[in-house]
């Protein structure tokens, strides 16, 4: 086993770096979860999250991966044999459509290229096509983690409403809440799905449903099996400051700072414009070494994560492997159809100027070593955009409170 010296720079689009001060609050003695301390922590957090969905409807904590809040948003809502509409826009979304599958479920799939996010087009298109309304659901992935790929989410809400159609409208913001703007309400999306380790700066094990009165409507007469993922018991419990059954309470108390880091120190706004600066220096280092972003459509460029792909002929497994062994750096690999032939680099979460230049001096640095055919002075360039656009002073506060 190698011990190296120096952190390790974890820049994977998740789990992403969690906050010291999250970790302490984590490490706090637990407390009984039915006693007047978690219930006043209880409350703070729901309210909290209300905030950072952007909504006056209930959000709904699950002790799960994201994984958990697919299902959830699914069993609570629709029954045997029901129609969904869904969007191959990366290995995620594909993993949603299997479990809609599982489920019982019938997927109508509009197939892509995983360059690009859902087409607000087509999905007017195939909306107007169903002229029987059997289509009960529409699902998107905001930000596809494999791809580096944002969908246009209010786009495709206006295209649902040209089209007169009830579905519901079902969103997984696992990559990008509290990370890119985001807006449950005023988007009008039904179910929002969402987990703790990636823009909340937890470690996995916190899963969330945003709920709005049109599914929770619907969740009266879904016939899908529902036990574990009840909405109804939850919402019912956590009125007063109580869950169903055990929740992850050091977890909780660790996102009761992370939303205070969020909403009150460093302000939701001021979170999504690091990202979006962040972002942008990173896809012109990527354009400087000469190299190609996955993302097709500057439009839909990710502010969590760029996607890069790797020349003819060089293996991004074996890149990886270089940055890993000689500068203690983790980077994303290629997921399914991308194996081998991208490398993603997460730059969301707990995450500013100097954690950035360290890595891509790593991914420059590993370019040359694994001999991958690239220019030199994607650092450089990234570099000149960060200093011509300083980071905003009250980040800069937060970091040291």
């Amino acid at each position: 086993m190698k011990h190296p010296s120096g952190r390790h720079f974890l820049q994977i689009p998740g789990p992403t770096n969690v906050p010291e001060r999250v970790l302490r609050a984590i490490d706090s003695a637990t407390v009984d979860h039915r006693g007047p301390e978690f219930q006043e922590m209880s409350l703070e957090v729901l309210a909290g999250l209300k905030r950072v969905f952007k909504t006056k409807s209930p959000v709904v904590i699950f002790p799960a991966s994201g994984t958990g809040a697919w299902e959830a948003a699914l069993v609570n809502t629709l029954s045997p044999g029901d129609r969904v509409l869904m969007f191959e826009t990366g290995h995620f979304a594909t993993l949603w459509l299997n479990m809609a599958k599982r489920l019982g479920l019938d997927p109508v799939l509009v197939p892509g290229d995983w360059r690009h996010g859902v087409d607000p087009a087509q999905v007017e298109a195939k909306l107007a096509e169903d002229r029987g309304r059997s289509i009960k659901a529409v699902m998107a992935v905001h930000n596809e983690t494999s791809t580096g790929v944002t969908s246009r989410i209010a786009e495709v809400r206006k295209a649902i409403d040209r089209a007169k159609h009830p579905a519901l409208f079902m969103v997984d913001t696992i990559s990008s809440l509290a990370s890119m703007d985001y807006r449950h309400d005023e988007w009008g999306v039904d179910v929002t799905v969402a987990g703790s380790q990636k823009g909340l700066m937890l470690p996995p094990g916190l899963s969330f449903n945003a709920v709005s009165d049109k599914a929770l409507a619907a969740s009266k007469s879904a016939k899908l099996p529902r036990s574990y993922w009840s909405w109804e018991e939850m919402l019912s419990s956590n009125k007063a400051g109580w869950f169903p059954y055990t929740p992850a309470t050091n977890l909780l108390y660790g996102l009761r700072v992370a939303l205070t880091m969020l909403l009150e120190e460093e302000g939701l706004e001021n979170v999504f414009k690091r990202h979006d600066r962040l972002a942008e220096a990173t896809r012109r280092a990527v354009r400087a070494w000469g190299l190609e972003i996955l993302c097709a459509n500057s439009a839909e460029y990710s502010s969590s994560l760029t996607a890069v792909l790797m020349p003819e002929g060089h293996s991004e497994i074996r890149f990886r492997e270089v940055v890993l062994d000689h500068f203690n750096l983790s980077l994303g690999s290629g997921l399914t159809k991308l194996r081998d032939k991208v490398f993603r680099i997460g730059h969301l979460g707990d995450f500013n100027d100097l954690m950035l230049c360290g890595t891509l001096a790593g991914i420059e640095m590993g370019l040359a070593l694994a001999r991958v055919p690239h220019k030199k002075g994607g650092v450089a360039a990234a570099l000149d955009y960060l200093a011509a656009q300083p980071a905003a002073a009250s980040a800069g506060k937060r970091a040291a409170a």
